[in-house]
């Protein structure tokens, strides 16, 4: 309220349209984050290779059925509507297609499995352990925090599968039958439900009911809308969906982190700053500062 005083009269209309786009801006940041994040560390590399191979020709072979007998058929369609333009409406509408079946296969190869797991190691690279431990062993003198991981001793869970999702998926399709605005529709409704199942295991890790649940995800509703539909477009690329699976898992843990890290105080949030990551580490290199925070 304080920020809302300070500013000079003539802003203060704009206070929350600014608060609105910089949430925006922030929640789409971190499935791009995620990206960065993952490639920088080497002990995940495992749990995506493990499963690149089998994942990769089920995505090309998807992609290679569709776009050799699908896409030009619905791209004569929509030349009829939307004239030169028509290609985009046609990818997006097959690329939409593709991910539908795929998400339905990957189901086979336990996706959701890995998923966990990156989000998990995620929490512990910042430091959140307390978090995690309640729901799974951890091994604490393992080398990084992949490592550490045990097997969970409650219901583990990434992403449950939502027939709604898919149906959805479905039933939206269509709108890339609409020009211009079409594609872009599509993308934002599907992204916002997915960006409802970013935290999911985050509620489950903190034991949250259903309506606690619908609450908090009520509450960055807008949030969420933005960091799905940025995943939305990273899975529609082909053969890297996997990839981006993983890597927007990788963005949700540590946007959790910085919830965590906000709603702990500034005690947790310099724990977990500190370079705790051992396979990042330098053994040479002198250990955090203590910090003395009395209550």
């Amino acid at each position: 309220m304080e920020s809302h005083n300070h500013l000079p009269r003539p802003m203060r209309p704009l206070k929350r349209p600014a608060s609105y786009v910089s949430r925006a801006l922030t929640a789409a940041s971190y499935p791009l984050r995620g990206i960065y994040y993952f490639l920088r560390h080497p002990s995940y590399y495992p749990l995506f290779v493990s499963r690149l191979l089998p994942l990769s020709i089920i995505s090309f072979l998807v992609y290679t059925i569709l776009f050799t007998f699908a896409f030009l058929p619905q791209y004569a369609f929509l030349a009829i509507f939307h004239g030169w333009g028509a290609w985009v409406n046609a990818v997006v509408l097959v690329l939409g297609e593709g991910l539908v079946i795929i998400q339905g296969l990957f189901e086979g190869f336990f996706v959701d499995e890995c998923r966990v797991d990156i989000f998990d190691a995620t929490l512990l690279d910042k430091g959140l352990d307390s978090l995690v431990a309640p729901h799974r062993l951890l091994f604490p003198d393992a080398p990084n925090s992949v490592k550490k991981l045990g097997k969970p001793t409650t219901s583990a869970v990434y992403q449950p599968w939502s027939l709604i999702q898919i149906v959805e998926l479905i039933v939206f399709l269509p709108l890339n039958l609409i020009p211009y605005v079409g594609t872009p529709a599509f993308i934002i409704i599907t992204g916002a439900r997915l960006g409802t199942f970013a935290h999911y295991r985050w509620f489950e890790l903190r034991a949250l009911s259903k309506k606690e649940r619908k609450a908090e995800i009520r509450s960055r509703m807008w949030d969420y809308t933005w960091f799905g539909t940025i995943a939305m477009l990273l899975e529609l690329v082909p053969i890297l969906s996997f990839f981006f699976l993983l890597t927007s898992t990788t963005g949700a843990a540590l946007w959790t982190a910085k919830l965590e890290q906000q709603a702990r105080g500034p005690a947790v949030s310099s724990v977990a700053d500190a370079p705790i990551d051992s396979q990042e580490h330098d053994p040479d290199e002198p250990p955090p500062p203590y910090v003395d925070n009395p209550v």
